[in-house]
């Protein structure tokens, strides 16, 4: 099956931002003092090669994102190299968590640079407050995040701009008498020691280089990705590595490197010496500027590699789920939430040697699957060519392992642990899982009884036939045809049982002429007649009783006085009968065909495709699927809600069956869709699963479907899964604001 796909939205400006703006983050403002106690002004020589040897992983990344231009980066690439097995979920895993960890510590480094202005708000509440306004952005959809880190990003710049500008023509700036202060830029004595120190330095800042890997994990919500991607990060790169070795140069030219070795404020340092007064408060503005476009860029690329990890089916596949904005709405959900939890329970300095760790194993596999690719398929349209292939997968793999080589001990041992724990994971818990289910499939009552209402003797046998259909699809399935006597004024209710006692031997010739009638013979069916005040307390009695109950059936009451609904038994039954439910409308159902089943993705349309499919088993009858859409859409639109229906009818079905057809179609209203649809092709039968208003006295399943039933002319069967009447009252009061935001936004466009 095809995948659900994101919608192309991105612009080459805000490629470039998320590239440069993402890339460049609090490191710059932290490392450089540290750069600086480790290699003198060789730091700056440090920053110079990290970036140049950054061009070989961005040139491999130009070339795949262009030739693969999906969802998930790293992993996507590792899965059409080495297929689907451990190592294409270890990727994807580490790149998800190394994401998803930094934008953890972005916020917390937020915080704390906000508190130097506001010292009296607290740390973790307003890291929080950051990554839920982020996945807000997430949410609504990528082009707010886009536009979001071209006015962040455009702030960044501006500030760096200024500050190497000032740094250079100020009197008290850059000094080449300053920078080369030991009289030459290498600091420590020996050419060995020297090299080492500067392939140190170069480990400390490579990853502050590697930010334009967003601009792969989101290549799917790129618009022309085979030329914005490749321009993309290498703008953003090149524009990096401009404004690190700049800064750095400003830096360790206006204040002796001596003075600013292991500082973390190196550059607040240096400011005070050529934009006195505002500049400290300047810089501290763009160090909290990019903790924010961190945060940013390190949400969109850890929901963009979960979406596309639940996609495959490696993970839940809850993660995948799309909004009505085209964004994975779970997975930003999830991940804002372990985001937020991270900076809750304090291990982020501890949890950020993941960045490190886990980018490094992440770029590492990425250049190899390259080579692979380019044997595999040596034919495939490749947009862009990394130049001089295979050198540029070659180096970017040995700058990896130099890097790692020269790495913090702590960083690559909480790396190991983290691939070991998610090793174990892949192997041990789908079996766990598989177990789990096996036991609840033992421990759990067989549904094997079907119970029909016989409240009208002139439904029962449609009922009865229906009835044994979906029986015969299920083994071992029974059916119950039960009626209520029920008591009254001049019948109490003990002589309402004697009577009920003294029906049954009728009962039992009745049901066996209803089963010679629709030659049910293959189905156990029995009658059984109970006392009771009224028919649907006689119904939910029974019910109760039971533990084994798989469906009840009834037939439609017919049209009803909306005052008098509330007491109506099936709509008594509909509330309270803990136990899905299905309704018949019967219009001439001696042979079923072909079926429609309007699929609108919740529980009750999923019930639907349930019984629709067992329905279709006995007459080898055709369904087809019709997902209705409302608003005009675009056609790559349209692809992803056929996707989403394929998606919905497999999580019913476990498979798309072969006599299953699906189609998404636009129409006005989803009561004239469906009309139009039911005279389109002569349907003997509509399954409709009930809206969220069956909760409400003023309906009986909901609008929609009891105008469905009053219109079309074939059979309907209307059916409701069970849940508690608090829930579905929720269910419906968040649907109800959901589409009143929709109009809201609707209206707004329209404005």
């Amino acid at each position: 099956m095809s995948k659900r796909k994101l919608k192309r939205q991105l612009n080459l400006t805000q490629v470039i931002m998320l590239g440069t703006a993402g890339t460049i983050a609090a490191e710059i403002f932290v490392l450089t003092g540290h750069a600086a106690g480790m290699a003198g002004p060789a730091a700056v020589l440090a920053l110079l090669v990290g970036g140049l040897l950054s061009y070989s992983v961005a040139l491999n990344y130009c070339e795949l994102g262009a030739t693969y231009p999906v969802a998930g980066g790293a992993m996507s690439y590792v899965r059409e190299a080495f297929g689907t097995g451990i190592l294409s979920f270890l990727v994807g895993s580490m790149d998800c968590l190394s994401s998803t960890f930094y934008a953890a510590l972005s916020a917390v480094g937020f915080a704390y640079s906000l508190k130097v202005f506001l010292p009296f708000i607290p740390i973790v509440p307003t890291a929080i407050v950051v990554i839920a306004v982020f996945s807000f952005l997430n949410i609504l959809g990528v082009t707010k995040v886009g536009n979001a880190q071209i006015v962040l990003g455009g702030i960044l710049l501006a500030v760096f701009v200024l500050y190497v500008v000032a740094g250079f023509i100020h009197p008290a700036g850059f000094s080449w008498s300053v920078f080369i202060s030991g009289e030459t830029i290498f600091a420590h004595k020996g050419f060995w020691a020297n090299f080492t120190r500067i392939m140190a330095t170069i480990a400390l800042v490579y990853n502050a280089y590697v930010g334009f890997e967003v601009i792969a994990d989101d290549a799917e919500e790129v618009s022309n990705p085979s030329r914005n991607i490749p321009r993309g990060i290498l703008i953003s790169l090149t524009l990096c590595t401009l404004i690190y070795v700049s800064v750095g140069l400003v830096t360790l030219g206006t204040v002796p490197w001596q003075e600013l070795a292991g500082s973390e404020t190196a550059l607040t340092d240096a400011v005070r010496h050529f934009i006195p007064g505002w500049g400290v408060p300047l810089m501290a503005v763009a160090g909290m500027v990019a903790t924010l476009t961190s945060i940013n860029s390190a949400m969109l690329s850890a929901t963009r590699e979960a979406f596309s990890l639940g996609r495959d089916g490696v993970w839940p596949r809850m993660f995948s789920k799309l909004s009505s904005f085209r964004t994975p709405y779970v997975a930003i959900l999830i991940i804002g939430g372990i985001s937020a939890l991270v900076a809750i329970i304090g291990l982020v300095d501890f949890l950020s040697y993941i960045s490190s760790s886990g980018y490094l194993f992440v770029l590492f596999w990425s250049s190899l699957s390259m080579i692979r690719l380019r044997k595999l398929y040596p034919d495939i349209e490749r947009p862009f060519k990394a130049p001089f292939f295979p050198l540029t997968a070659y180096l970017a793999g040995v700058t990896c392992l130099l890097i790692i080589a020269f790495a913090d001990w702590r960083a690559l041992l909480f790396g190991g642990g983290v691939l070991l724990v998610f090793a174990l994971a892949f192997y041990a818990l789908p079996p766990f899982f598989e177990s789990l289910r096996e036991r609840r499939r033992a421990t759990e009552p067989d549904n094997d009884l079907i119970l029909i209402a016989a409240a009208n003797p002139q439904t029962v046998n449609s009922l009865v036939h229906l009835a044994s259909i979906v029986a015969q699809a299920s083994a071992d399935t029974y059916v119950c045809v039960m009626s209520v006597i029920t008591a009254s004024r001049d019948l109490p209710l003990k002589s309402a049982q004697r009577i009920a006692r003294q029906l049954k031997p009728q009962q039992q010739s009745f049901l066996r002429q209803i089963a010679t009638n629709v030659s049910a013979q293959n189905v156990a069916l029995y009658s059984k007649v109970r006392a009771a005040n009224t028919v649907s307390e006689g119904i939910l009695e029974e019910i109760e009783s039971r533990h084994n109950l798989k469906l009840l059936l009834a037939g439609w009451p017919g049209h009803i006085d909306p005052k008098k609904l509330a007491e109506n038994p099936v709509k008594v039954m509909l509330q309270k009968a803990r136990t899905n439910m299905a309704v018949l409308l019967d219009r001439g159902l001696d042979e079923v065909n072909l079926i429609l089943v309007p699929v609108g993705g919740g529980i009750h349309s999923r019930m639907a495709l349930r019984l629709a499919n067992e329905i279709s088993m006995a007459d080898d009858a055709r369904v087809i699927a019709l997902r209705l859409l409302t608003e005009p859409v675009e056609e790559d639109e349209i692809e992803d809600q056929n996707l989403y229906l394929a998606e919905i009818v497999e999580e019913a079905l476990e498979e798309v069956p072969e006599n299953f057809e699906l189609r998404v179609t636009q129409a006005e209203s989803i009561q004239e869709g469906i009309l139009a649809e039911a005279n389109r092709l002569p349907y003997d039968l509509i399954v409709v699963g009930a809206s969220e208003e069956w909760v409400k006295d003023t309906r009986l399943f909901g609008s929609i479907d009891d105008w469905i039933a009053e219109h079309v002319r074939c059979s309907v069967l209307l059916c409701r899964r069970y849940e508690p009447v608090t829930l579905a009252w929720l269910r419906y009061q968040v649907k109800s604001i959901e589409q009143e935001l929709n109009r809201d936004l609707t209206n707004g466009k329209k404005t």
